[in-house]
């Protein structure tokens, strides 16, 4: 007797139902365009590569705009001193654990040898040399020279800086609050104890002329 042949799934009924190839082939080609949708958005969002040449940027430092043109893994510490001649920052540890190269980037105390120079376009640089105006200095700096809170000098600046910061956000604090605030900076000479004073005697008067 023979056998009858067995009939071929239909690939569409007459009632206009999919097969579920065509279903399976519909959904892998939405995943592939909602696949380069997502690819298309996440490469809109991705900043303009630098490099490997140099980068011309401009930084805002101490209220003027300086042009530089600088490796693009140039810290903005070794930019500041090599080509801008802002020598006031020291570069001691090159590892952000002295705070010697201390300076205020947008309102924050930061170790510029842990920032990229390419990393600060756009934000407002203050660094122990904005401080001062002409031959008249910042009433911190005024007071390390009063209190005799310095010795080699190479932590100086960024202490001072620490200072600045630290005196911007609590204009009179007190012996913890000094502390707490300067804790990122070393200083090998151990003259804490004249720094804490001059960081007082600047607090008074603030807090007198206030």
């Amino acid at each position: 007797m023979a056998r009858k042949k067995k009939s071929s799934p239909r690939r569409e009924s007459s009632s206009g139902t999919l097969s579920r190839r065509h279903f399976l082939g519909g959904t892998a080609m939405a995943g592939a365009a909602l696949g380069a949708g997502a690819e298309a958005k996440a490469a809109a969002g991705k900043p303009k590569a630098l490099g490997p040449q140099k980068a011309s940027i401009s930084l805002d430092i101490n209220g003027k705009k300086r042009a530089v043109s600088v490796e693009t893994r140039s810290t903005l510490l070794r930019a500041m001193r090599n080509q801008l001649d802002l020598t006031g920052s020291k570069e001691v540890c090159n590892g952000g654990a002295c705070g010697a190269c201390s300076v205020i980037v947008d309102g924050a105390l930061v170790n510029a040898c842990m920032m990229f120079a390419v990393d600060a376009v756009g934000r407002k640089i203050t660094t122990v040399e904005g401080l001062s105006n002409g031959d008249k200095i910042h009433p911190i700096q005024k007071a390390f020279v009063e209190k005799d809170a310095l010795q080699c000098g190479f932590c100086t600046p960024g202490m001072v800086m620490a200072c600045k910061a630290l005196l911007d956000k609590t204009p009179n604090p007190d012996l913890h609050q000094i502390k707490k605030g300067l804790r990122g900076n070393l200083c090998r000479c151990g003259t804490y104890t004249r720094i804490f004073e001059a960081v007082k005697s600047v607090a008074k008067s603030v807090t007198k002329e206030a």
